[in-house]
């Protein structure tokens, strides 16, 4: 079982970020980097060991997030912030499916390949699929026919759809949404007088620390 966020792989990140809330997301992440409970035989070992550093979300990763969607979906941390988002919009079928295609590119067996395009085309492409995506009717019918000598570019033109789609619309309204707004560094001279005095620092969803007030 993983037992820390720094720990995860980056698929094992990405497909544990379909199961979280956009309410609920800090609380797990916090959850997650919480060291466990360990009896004093534990302690006494573990003290003799370096704890690895927690990864952080820094402030110039999420400036990097505004520069555009590929920017956004490059960054493992990016992607889950936005997956979170677009499942709080019930529209994850979307980043789902251009998730499994960046999946499906690494494939290495033409057996494994037939058998994931097949997979992929009725779960998110077939008309009234579980998890159908927007895709125009050419569009779905040419990655149709792709299935028919399947390749690693089975379903670039698809992906490409949703991406566009994603860019133009939900992307927009993640950039405007509390939840990416609440992880964007704030000018110091935007932050409430005295912060510093009461000695508080403003943190994050992720729990990034944010600078305070001079």
């Amino acid at each position: 079982m993983c037992k820390g966020l720094a720990a995860l792989p980056a698929t094992c990140l990405k497909r544990y970020v379909s199961s979280f809330s956009a309410k609920d997301m800090k609380h797990r992440i916090g959850f997650l980097l919480q060291k466990p409970d360990l009896n004093p035989d534990q302690r006494a070992a573990s003290s003799k060991e370096k704890s690895p550093p927690v990864k952080r979300i820094t402030p110039l990763e999420v400036r990097k997030w505004k520069e555009s969607l590929e920017s956004l979906l490059s960054n493992d941390d990016g992607l889950r912030a936005f997956a979170t988002f677009l499942k709080s919009e019930f529209s994850e079928e979307n980043i789902e499916f251009w998730m499994v295609c960046q999946e499906y590119k690494k494939t290495t067996s033409q057996e494994d390949l037939a058998s994931k395009a097949i997979k992929i085309y009725e779960q998110y492409v077939a008309a009234e699929s579980p998890n159908e995506v927007n895709l125009d009717s050419a569009t779905r019918e040419e990655t149709r026919r792709n299935l028919e000598n399947p390749s690693l570019s089975s379903f670039n033109e698809a992906q490409r759809k949703i991406f566009l789609l994603m860019e133009k619309d939900s992307y927009k309204r993640f950039l405007k949404s509390k939840m990416f707004l609440d992880m964007v560094p704030q000018p110091l001279s935007s932050m409430p007088c005295g912060m510093e005095k009461r000695g508080r620092r403003n943190t994050s969803e992720f729990g990034q620390a944010l600078p305070q007030c001079a």
